[in-house]
């Protein structure tokens, strides 16, 4: 794994943005236009041009094929439809902290994807995504060195709101879907095993999965919110671990998955969440069989290290110091001692030395991806900008380990 990661997604070119809005490309599962698809293509190879010239791994598409990262998955499975106006709140679980941000900025109806028969996966979801990206790449070692990224299988289950009925909000249909959540967990784990495999196949190594909800366990107001709706908040995380580890099962021994506990990236350095991942990091580091773990550090809303002495020997951190939030660039010191900080709180829980976690533990990456929508990214982020912060990502990483890989 490379000591100078990232998290995938790259701020997307006018071009590819001006082709979107032509095209009134809007919505999360809008279906590209010849045209968008075309200089979507475009922009991705010299994406993967720049990402070339300056030694920056893993290589992403930048995640430019989607309006949004969560995009590409759901929507194709079998047995999925997207319902396209669900209300704002009455369709969405109470006091969701990714909801109530979208109502603040004025949002009244959002989509979702819900299953309303047995969910089955066709090959539909990544595999064109990915071809595409290891097309640009004249080696099977260089196919090696990139990353695509997934959404969670809870993203649409902890946004819908609970119930026994079918409503618009709900993430399965009763009777003619699931008759309990683990039955439509199962299903799913299934079909994510099953895209795993795919990618596998077609040569991919490192996939990542995205998830800013986990992150809302620890807020009482999420917390609040999940006993308004009668639902058990811890019982749910619980739940949602089991569901993760699913979609991990019987994976191949050589597929790296990791998963960023991500606290939201909305357009205008707007994040959803603040606070220590304390409350939940004992479950998650020891209970998720993920290979590594992306943290956001960037900020002191991000807590302190003492979390990490929780996670188990084996397992891989990779600290997002570095902001994609602010254009203002970090101190390379300042940061060189976080990475320290943090490896001496690793090496504590583990009863290991500095130096051994330092080797076979931790990397350096930004706190999240620089557009994880196609509109996003941060206040005042240009693509100039994007790349001093990736190569101070890369001189954090000679600084404590002599190399960017």
């Amino acid at each position: 794994m490379p000591r100078a990661d990232h998290i995938g997604s790259f701020l997307r070119p006018p071009s590819l943005l001006a082709a979107r809005q032509a095209a009134s490309h809007t919505s999360a599962y809008d279906p590209p236009s010849a045209e968008v698809e075309a200089i979507t293509r475009k922009c991705v190879a010299e994406l993967v041009q720049k990402q070339l010239a300056r030694d920056i791994r893993p290589i992403t598409s930048g995640e430019y094929e989607r309006y949004i990262f969560y995009a590409g998955f759901f929507e194709k499975l079998d047995g999925c439809v997207v319902v396209p106006d669900i209300p704002l709140p009455s369709g969405f679980r109470s006091r969701l902290p990714t909801v109530t941000k979208a109502m603040e900025k004025g949002v009244q109806v959002r989509p979702g994807v819900v299953a309303v028969s047995p969910i089955r996966h066709d090959g539909r979801a990544y595999l064109a995504e990915w071809l595409g990206l290891r097309s640009l790449l004249p080696s099977e070692e260089l196919w090696r060195e990139c990353k695509l990224t997934v959404p969670p299988a809870t993203w649409h289950h902890i946004h819908l709101k609970p119930g026994t009925a079918y409503k618009p909000g709900t993430a399965y249909k009763p009777g003619t879907a699931y008759a309990s959540d683990e039955a439509y967990f199962r299903d799913l784990g299934a079909a994510y095993r099953a895209e795993f495999q795919t990618l596998y196949d077609a040569g991919l190594r490192n996939i990542q999965v995205d998830d800013p909800a986990l992150t809302s366990f620890p807020t009482q107001t999420f917390r609040d919110g999940c006993e308004e709706d009668g639902v058990d908040a811890d019982k749910l995380l619980d739940l949602y671990i089991w569901a993760q580890n699913e979609c991990l099962r019987d994976r191949p021994a050589d597929l790296h998955v990791g998963i960023h506990l991500c606290r939201g990236n909305m357009a205008g350095s707007t994040h959803i969440l603040s606070g220590s991942y304390e409350p939940i990091a004992q479950r998650l580091f020891t209970g998720l069989q993920y290979d590594t773990f992306y943290l956001e550090y960037d900020s002191d809303r991000a807590g302190d290290f003492t979390p990490l002495r929780h996670l188990p020997v084996g397992k891989r951190v990779v600290l997002g110091v570095v902001s994609t939030k602010t254009t203002e660039l970090e101190e390379v010191d300042e940061l060189v001692g976080k990475v320290y900080d943090a490896a001496d709180v690793i090496a504590g829980g583990q009863g290991r030395p500095r130096e051994q976690v330092l080797q076979d533990t931790l990397s350096v990456s930004p706190q999240c991806g620089f557009s994880s929508m196609s509109v996003g990214g941060g206040e005042g982020m240009t693509e100039q900008r994007m790349w001093e912060k990736m190569a101070l990502v890369q001189e954090v990483a000679r600084r404590v380990w002599g190399t960017v890989f």
